[in-house]
């Protein structure tokens, strides 16, 4: 089987490919489609953001798409970034401007109110016009600092207390155990066995 994975970002695609590397399933990129356009993220939840994405690449490939929708919500932001977490600092996005951002709005925050976690919602899209939607979320806290240097977006700010590191000191391996993402793609593999079996499975998130 042969899907595409509807992003950019090589950190998410490693990931992803890790999670399905005793699959039989080939996964290609949006790396992999000359002159994509990028989909304009307006929708009011990760999952909204995740169907447009979804569908844009079910409609220009013809493959089963898969496509996400991640970010932070901090609890002594009212939930803030939330859908806004990659341009929490504006356009361009830029992940060093956005850790900036939220260091200096949690500046006088105590450390045991920093609570936050990562929330992701995966749409899966077929040609045939169905849908499925897994879900994962990943507790910790926001540390005053950056530690780490393997993850991406807020990951060397976000401490994970079961592991005592941030998830960007985590190898790949151990963030595939507990992250947000790897807890909604894991979901959606027996989706994609199902379909490639020709079996019908309905999605739970």
């Amino acid at each position: 089987m042969k899907i595409i994975l509807a992003t950019q970002n090589q950190g998410k695609i490693r990931e992803f490919q890790e999670l399905l590397a005793d699959e039989d399933i080939e996964v290609l990129s949006l790396l992999d489609i000359p002159n994509w356009e990028d989909v304009e993220e307006n929708g009011e939840t990760f999952a909204d953001n995740a169907a447009l994405k979804a569908r844009a690449a079910v409609r220009r490939t013809g493959l089963i798409a898969l496509a996400d929708d991640s970010g932070l919500e901090v609890d002594a932001l009212n939930g803030a970034p939330g859908v806004y977490s990659a341009r929490f600092a504006g356009e361009p996005k830029d992940d060093e401007r956005n850790n900036d951002k939220l260091l200096q709005l949690l500046e006088t925050v105590s450390d045991d109110k920093r609570i936050a976690r990562f929330r992701c919602a995966l749409v899966m899209a077929t040609p045939e016009g169905e849908e499925y939607l897994t879900e994962g979320t990943a507790e910790g806290l926001i540390l005053r600092e950056r530690r780490g240097s393997d993850g991406f977006g807020y990951d060397p700010l976000f401490y994970v207390p079961e592991f005592a590191r941030t998830m960007a000191e985590l190898t790949l391996n151990e963030k595939n155990k507990l992250s947000h993402r790897a807890q909604a793609f894991r979901k959606v593999i027996p989706i994609l066995k199902d379909l490639g079996s020709g079996t019908m499975h309905r999605a739970t998130t």
